[in-house]
C-alpha cells in the first residue's frame, strides 16, 4: 500500500536491531547508491555486519552483550 498523508510510512526500532520498514522502499547509501524493495516490509541493517547491507541478514545476533551501563564489565 502506497505512503499518503493519511497512512505515512512506518519505521519500527529495535533495541540492538535493525530498523523494519514498511515497503516498498529505497533505501540511498551514503555513496548516493540506490537500492530498492517491493516487499511489504524490510529490515534495514544498523550495525553494518549485514553481508546483503543495508538489508539485515541477522549478523547483529553473533556479536557479544554490551556490559550493564553502571555495572561491572
Amino acid at each position: 500500500m502506497p505512503n499518503t498523508p493519511e497512512r505515512p510510512c512506518r519505521i519500527r526500532v529495535q533495541r540492538d536491531g535493525p530498523l523494519l520498514v514498511e515497503g516498498p522502499v529505497e533505501v540511498v547509501g551514503e555513496d548516493g547508491e540506490v537500492t530498492a524493495s517491493t516487499r511489504f516490509a524490510v529490515a534495514v541493517c544498523t550495525c553494518r555486519r549485514s553481508r546483503i547491507f543495508p538489508w539485515c541478514d541477522t549478523s547483529h545476533r553473533c556479536r557479544g552483550k554490551r556490559p550493564q551501563e553502571g555495572g561491572v564489565a
